[in-house]
């Protein structure tokens, strides 16, 4: 539906937090993606998990707000993250987000972040319509 990422975060905390891209791929299916910048590292020189969440988050939450459509408001209510590998500056994420089920209060969804097909870290979690 929409080929090229879009910059979503121009405001507030993914803008501070170094910026998110957005693209639709289907009414179900949408990427996200971003660059680790050092300010995203952990102590041991890989990127910080509670970065990698946000990134989730972020890229999960807004595939959540466009199946609900416009002026929809809704809130992360459970969020379930498994960290598989790692990743460290200059690395660019690619996110995905699934659409699993949409109900009137409530939307299910599926991520995963990738890192040059190595993947990162996978996610479930369950937004409520407000």
């Amino acid at each position: 539906m929409n080929d090229t990422f879009q910059p979503i975060s121009l405001v507030g905390f993914m803008n501070h937090n170094g910026g998110l891209e957005f693209r639709t791929i289907s009414q179900s299916d949408y990427e996200f993606r971003a660059r680790v910048q050092d300010i995203h590292l952990n102590p041991g020189g890989i990127t910080h998990g509670g970065f990698i969440m946000s990134l989730l988050d972020s890229g999960l939450g807004t595939a959540a707000h466009r199946v609900l459509g416009k002026n929809a408001r809704a809130a992360t209510i459970s969020f379930d993250v498994k960290f598989i590998s790692a990743s460290t500056t200059g690395d660019v994420l690619l996110g995905t987000a699934k659409v699993l089920r949409k109900t009137r209060s409530l939307v299910f969804m599926r991520g995963e972040i990738r890192c040059k097909n190595q993947l990162i870290a996978t996610a479930e979690a369950i937004w409520k319509v407000l």
